[in-house]
């Protein structure tokens, strides 16, 4: 079965989700429509690299991904189809996919070029769709497109190696539902440079001496309940991208809050390892 996700910032108050999955499903009636997320911020390109990169290479083959973040046709926002993969991201060439496919090189990038399409507001559901049907049918590319190389490059902040090797200094890149803070720091990093040392995270006032591999990590069933760490103690781990991440452990970020708000850290700000 055909599959098409979906990838947007529109959240679920409008009409947007339901009118492209109707359109899909008109001309598709036996494909499978996945939302990978609708809550994108606004126009955050870096927020929506980061979860579609971790998220689409988990999609069998063939899988077709439409990314409606900041998708306006112009001049310098062209819409392009890339297989990567295996796979294929259809998306407006506004920096998106060159962190999506950081560590990956595209088999083919397209530039959309479909003769009387009816352009409008919502070229998701007028191109996109039109698009990830043609691919899911089994469509060639250079039926809907030619050959494309313009792609636009954005680059994440890249952590630096600091102190003769002895600090990581990162950046917060992503803050998740729980208000957990991902930064760009990744475990083969943090393990290369460490070589054994003890360590220390600091997080603006906040330090932190132990990296776990899960959140709840972080509690030593040996010791008595009321002795143990557990909800609302700092913690950081590798999380399941690989990353380091600095959580509350059980927080909710619409009510205790999460490591974001209780932590103070926003998107970019700096987080750094020490070696000691």
């Amino acid at each position: 079965m055909a599959i098409i996700t979906l990838t947007t910032d529109f959240g679920h108050k409008d009409h947007f989700v339901g009118a492209i999955k109707g359109t899909i499903l008109n001309n598709l009636p036996e494909v499978n429509v996945v939302d990978i997320s609708h809550a994108v911020s606004p126009f955050n390109i870096q927020e929506c690299a980061y979860i579609l990169k971790n998220a689409y290479q988990n999609f069998p083959e063939g899988t077709v991904h439409i990314v409606g973040v900041d998708s306006e046709l112009s001049p310098e926002n062209q819409h392009i189809v890339v297989q990567v993969n295996g796979q294929f991201i259809i998306s407006a060439n506004n920096g998106v996919i060159s962190l999506i496919t950081s560590e990956s090189t595209p088999d083919k990038i397209m530039e959309i070029d479909i003769p009387k399409l009816n352009l409008s507001s919502f070229p998701v559901l007028n191109v996109f769709v039109e698009v990830a049907c043609h691919i899911s049918r089994g469509g060639k590319l250079e039926v809907i497109g030619k050959p494309f190389e313009q792609l636009k490059e954005l680059k994440e902040f890249e952590p630096r190696i600091t102190n003769n090797g002895n600090s990581i200094v990162g950046n917060v890149i992503y803050i998740d539902n729980y208000g957990n803070v991902i930064t760009n720091i990744q475990r083969g990093l943090v393990e290369a440079y460490r070589n054994g040392r003890e360590f220390e995270i600091i997080a603006r006032t906040n330090k932190i001496r132990n990296i776990h591999n899960s959140y709840n990590g972080i509690i030593n069933y040996e010791l008595d309940r009321t002795q143990r760490k557990g909800p609302g103690d700092a913690l950081a781990l590798f999380n399941s991208a690989g990353y380091v991440e600095l959580a509350i452990y059980k927080s909710d970020l619409k009510t205790v809050g999460g490591a974001s708000t209780l932590l103070g850290l926003n998107y970019r700000d700096t987080v750094t390892i020490n070696f000691l």
